[in-house]
């Protein structure tokens, strides 16, 4: 399904006007079309109207499709929201039966730095796109609550004895560096994320 800015993009092209021709023929500026047409920007009221006009387009059609795109956008969110949520359920669950479960051996805290490392270099790889910040709200956010889930049964002192006898303060820590910093890994040329 089309956004409302593609739908004005492929109206405008249909009609052989640049975002030039819109923007003078509908008197907006022309910074706005193309926020518009990369659906940075949502066009209301008059700016709507205007653009409507120049392109021939039922108005009606138009806002029948953005109100399609909010349903869509809004069912999106909640799936995203529980990938995310299963997601970071999986990664501390991995992490913690390698290093606090009772029977861990030696090997499988080793296993589990392994898989603190490739685990977000992989997920980094693939949302390269996204901002440190955000990449760690979604991704690493299990790992903090796992720490402090741990802190909150056992008592402070004794979590963090717990944490870091086990390996898991230093796995979720390789973790959430990996998921910040690992851009750096793709792009070299990026050495903002290492000052």
């Amino acid at each position: 399904m089309n956004s409302l800015g593609e739908k004005i993009s492929e109206e405008r092209k249909r009609k052989g006007y640049t975002q030039e021709d819109l923007a003078e023929f509908s008197k907006i500026n022309i910074r706005t079309i193309q926020r518009i047409e990369k659906d940075i920007n949502e066009p209301r009221g008059d700016t709507l109207n205007r653009i409507c006009s120049i392109l021939e387009i039922d108005i009606n059609e138009l806002t029948s499709l953005n109100k399609k795109q909010e349903n869509i956008s809004f069912f999106e969110s909640i799936l995203n929201f529980a990938f995310y949520l299963i997601l970071n359920l999986i990664l501390i669950t991995i992490i913690g039966y390698l290093t606090l479960d009772s029977n861990a051996s030696y090997n499988s805290r080793i296993g589990a730095i392994l898989l603190s490392f490739f685990i977000p270099i992989f997920i980094v790889f693939l949302t390269n796109f996204m901002s440190k910040t955000e990449r760690i709200l979604k991704f690493g956010l299990g790992y903090f609550l796992y720490i402090i889930l741990l802190l909150t049964i056992q008592g402070i002192e004794e979590g963090f004895i717990i944490g870091f006898n086990s390996g898991l303060l230093f796995c979720s820590t390789i973790a959430v560096s990996t998921l910040y910093f690992g851009n750096s890994i793709f792009n070299p040329k990026n050495k903002t994320a290492l000052q």
